[in-house]
């Protein structure tokens, strides 16, 4: 078994160099400096494979710590005075749940998987039980140091920091031996990455638990939690023999791996589902038209047809939107904590904006529907690359991105100064306008940022594939500056000052950019 782990490493750490290198492949600045012969290139291997390991260790350790961080712990200190460390454990209880069977690893279909048993022929037994007992001790390990270093600060007992990372790793085992087990009657493999309704449905259930419980001051009592987590153990022994004695992997994996058939991995499998989706979401009327002329015709006509494309999901999110500060007002109406505590926050706490109005932004899925469903045709004509066609056509698509992101960007505009207001106000009253304008500033923010990303770093090949190194860069940067943001604390007046003005420069540098440059950079990557 430990010489078919090492191969499945090696397996899957070349892959994973391979890509790295691809990806450094399509740096712009970069490309010009790298030799054609690039993979057979022994100090760039050596440099990927560092980044390789780097990535391991990430894995292993800094997903886990952000998870703790922001999920737990992040979202626990919300609760002020709730049972002390019991309130985290609470919390983590019901999360362990949902990741029990969202992310058990077994059933996951995956590139290195399909290689290794399918084409490689590899012993799936030995593969799948080597795999996941390093799974488990990276599950281990990885949350092991980060419970102990923040839950101790959170007065968590110290056997109960030592004793999750195994309770953990028991419910994803006795998922594992469930799924199994059905396999072995029914014949029908499971896909985490499909949980279906009832997957869905008790993620909403558990969500509830471990968030909406403590508001009504219900939190699970240390010693029953205990309690399940040593029975977890106990049957995750039960589990682990019965999973070392199951002999029918292969045939699990056969039908698991299905999708890979013909070469294709998992990732052109969900692109063809979705491309298939989106069709079925375009309008196949015939008769839209428009009275408009030029640039403005045809996107009026691209609009129209991608109606629910564009504007399902930012109305599903204005709702929830809607819904939630209707639900916080009446708990500020109700609770006297609750009012001086959000008080407070709509004081010094806008920076956290920054990463909402980053995660609820639709550019992506905007400029995506784009070339799938347009430029990946109209590219082919020289006129279309134009600087100043370029430049009509980007004022134009600017002007409707805006404007569908502004549909929740509005509900929290608005949502925000009423809050402040019916909390306890301000003696400032410009915090109502910057509130209001500052969350719109951002919402325009985000818009011109991902459509100028898009014309500057076009990342789709012919396949619609992401291909664009760089383009990967900047959304991971852009990621990650966002998220640093809520460790910030400023005033409202301040900081809503700033990033306003920084938004209008922003849009201005942009389109002299676009108009600049875009010629260049907007074409169909090979």
């Amino acid at each position: 078994m430990i010489r078919t782990f090492r191969i499945s490493f090696s397996l899957k750490n070349t892959y994973r160099v391979n890509t790295i290198l691809y990806s450094i492949k399509q740096i712009p600045l970069v490309k010009k400096l790298l030799p054609e012969s690039l993979y057979k290139s022994r100090g760039l291997k050596i440099f990927a494979n560092i980044l390789a390991a780097l990535w391991e260790l990430a894995g292993t350790f800094l997903g886990k710590f952000l998870y703790l961080l922001i999920l737990v712990f992040g979202i626990g200190a919300v609760y002020e005075n709730k049972g002390n460390g019991t309130l985290f454990v609470h919390i983590l209880f019901f999360l362990t749940m949902i990741g029990a069977y969202m992310n058990t690893y077994m059933f996951n279909p995956s590139n290195d998987k399909y290689y290794a048993m399918i084409l490689m022929r590899m012993d799936a037994r030995s593969y799948t039980l080597t795999n996941y007992v390093y799974q488990m001790g990276k599950c281990i390990l990885g949350f092991m140091p980060f419970l102990i270093l923040l839950g101790l600060g959170r007065k968590i007992p110290l056997w109960c920091c030592l004793l999750f990372p195994f309770f953990i790793v028991s419910v994803k085992m006795l998922i594992a031996w469930n799924y199994l087990a059905d396999f072995k009657k029914s014949g029908e493999s499971r896909d985490e990455n499909l949980p279906g309704r009832l997957g869905w449905g008790l993620t909403a259930v558990f969500l509830a638990a471990a968030y909406g419980l403590p508001y009504l001051g219900i939190i699970l009592p240390l010693w029953f939690m205990a309690a399940v987590m040593l029975l977890s153990l106990a049957g995750a022994f039960v589990a682990a023999v019965y999973m070392a004695k199951f002999d029918g992997y292969r045939e699990l994996y056969q039908q698991l791996l299905a999708k890979f058939r013909n070469g294709m991995d998992f990732k052109q499998t969900a692109k063809a589902a979705v491309e298939e989706q989106n069709r079925k979401l375009i309008s196949q009327d015939t008769g839209i038209t428009s009275d408009k002329k030029g640039f403005e015709f045809f996107n009026e006509l691209f609009v129209r047809r991608h109606q629910k494309i564009l504007w399902k999901s930012v109305k599903r999110q204005a709702m929830i939107c809607l819904f939630l500060f209707v639900g916080i007002l009446f708990l500020v109406r109700i609770n006297e904590d609750v009012r001086r505590q959000i008080n407070r926050m709509l004081m010094v706490f806008l920076p956290y904006f920054v990463f909402i109005m980053y995660m609820i932004n639709r550019g992506t899925s905007f400029t995506q529907a784009l070339f799938m469903n347009c430029d990946h045709s109209m590219l082919t004509y020289s006129f279309y690359k134009r600087p100043e066609f370029i430049l009509k056509l980007f004022r134009i698509r600017l002007r409707e991105i805006i404007k569908v992101n502004l549909l929740p960007a509005g509900v929290i505009g608005v949502g925000l100064p009423v809050l402040l207001y019916f909390s306890g106000g301000t003696d400032n009253p410009l915090n109502y306008l910057l509130l209001f304008v500052s969350v719109l500033a951002l919402s325009a923010f985000f818009s011109v940022h991902y459509l100028t990303c898009y014309y500057l770093l076009q990342p789709y090949n012919a396949g619609t594939e992401v291909v664009g190194g760089t383009y990967k860069i900047v959304t991971w940067v852009t990621y990650i500056v966002c998220f640093a943001f809520m460790n910030l604390r400023m005033s409202t007046l301040v900081f809503g000052s700033v990033v306003t003005l920084f938004c209008v420069i922003y849009c201005v540098g942009a389109c002299v950019a676009v108009y600049r440059v875009a010629d260049k950079t907007f074409r169909i990557r090979n």
